[in-house]
């Protein structure tokens, strides 16, 4: 079996690349080792970025994402008992974010890809990759019957997150991974409630973080930072409830409750690993880097990766040249390494931390006066603006 490139993993990164390079006339075999079911029943907030809703639209995935997603001019940075809005809008000159769940990315891009004829193998799992420093790099992978198979191309995209075999496939001594783990995690809830607000809201309380989100005009996407080692039959509809309105009180109107029907707990981490790149195999998205979700730049990150690599595959089939390969790493990790930053910086001021030096009386203090700082200052909040709606790719 051949193609010209190999994808590890049916994730946004994975879909997004197939299809650009089929775009560019570039043929592709994508391998997951999930069902398609299981991909698109996995349920994940999605904020997405102007260059990422302007990218699905021009290849024909917005559609769906332009009726049913919520465009956000701005969001209410909530602290102090007060709220203070930052206008995307105008203090990036039209930029703008939407929010629309990850899963449904993907459900949007896998009908596209099928639509058009790509070779999605679901239920495929890849036990190796080989060859990664000649000209034909071979994956080994096992069907759902447990056949074994194996697929040469010229080049493999990593695409299968951070615990993936792609990742693992570039040696010890080439690989540096940075990670930073928080101590305190995300509760997440889904409740069948009307919206309690026309935008985002990022809150800093005594009692620690909250976000309000939405997911459609009955279902409200909600979060506080909590104990990661909680556990979910600790909260009872009543005491989630209580928790949230306190940590934005102060609004003109507390938050609209109703039947809350998922609850989870999520760890926050970040990761970077570097090279993004080894011989002809090449990471993306998670494969190569996760975010805390405070900046709401995961699914972002893994578009503008494959943007840059399906522009470096383009140019190496077209004309043979292969500096846009070669750079590949170093162009992506640029942007990476300023979304780690600002969702550190995000996390940093929005977050309760618990027995940092000087203590937590000092630590709130300080990120009061940074949030006032950010949201008087016209170049605070420019800059704030700018890197959540998101740099142009490239």
């Amino acid at each position: 079996m051949k193609t010209d490139v190999t994808i590890i993993g049916a994730g946004p990164a994975g879909l997004l690349l197939s299809h650009l390079l089929h775009l560019e006339g570039i043929s592709s075999v994508i391998l997951e080792s999930r069902s398609r079911e299981a991909i698109e029943a996995t349920i994940r907030a999605g904020v997405l970025e102007q260059s990422t809703t302007d990218l699905l639209t021009e290849i024909g995935a917005g559609a769906r994402m332009k009726k049913e997603g919520f465009v956000h001019a701005g969001f209410d940075l909530h602290f102090g008992g007060r709220s203070h809005r930052i206008d995307l809008e105008e203090l990036t000159g039209g930029r703008v974010i939407t929010v629309y769940p990850q899963h449904e990315v993907l459900k949007d891009l896998i009908a596209l890809r099928l639509s058009t004829g790509a070779d999605i193998r679901f239920g495929h799992r890849v036990t190796a990759v080989e060859d990664l420093t000649g000209d034909a790099p071979v994956v080994r992978f096992t069907d759902p019957e447990g056949v074994e198979h194996t697929l040469a191309s010229k080049f493999i995209a990593g695409c299968d997150g951070g615990y993936g075999v792609s990742k693992q496939a570039i040696p010890t001594d080439v690989r540096t991974d940075y990670f930073r783990d928080y101590a305190f995690g995300w509760f997440g809830i889904l409740a069948n409630a009307p919206p309690s607000s026309d935008e985002l809201i990022y809150a800093n309380s005594p009692r620690g973080f909250a976000l309000i989100s939405t997911r459609s005009p009955d279902v409200q996407r909600m979060y506080f930072q909590c104990d990661p080692k909680d556990s979910v039959d600790n909260w009872d509809e009543a005491r989630i409830w209580a928790e949230l309105q306190a940590r934005v009180e102060g609004r003109p109107e507390p938050l609209k409750e109703g039947p809350i029907f998922q609850k989870n707990i999520v760890p926050l981490r970040s990761l970077v690993t570097e090279p993004m790149q080894y011989g002809r195999l090449f990471l993306a998205g998670d494969a190569a880097h996760s975010v805390p979700p405070t900046g709401a730049k995961g699914l972002n990150l893994a578009a503008s990766d494959v943007f840059l690599l399906a522009r470096g595959l383009a140019s190496f089939f077209a004309t043979g040249a292969d500096e846009q390969l070669q750079t590949y790493s170093t162009r992506a990790l640029r942007r990476v390494w300023r979304a780690q930053h600002f969702s550190w910086w995000m996390t940093s001021m929005l977050h309760r931390f618990e027995g940092s030096a000087g203590g937590v009386p000092f630590d709130g203090k300080r990120q009061l006066a940074e949030l006032d700082a950010v949201t008087s200052s016209p170049a605070a909040s420019k800059f704030l603006a700018e890197m959540y709606a998101g740099l142009p790719f490239g």
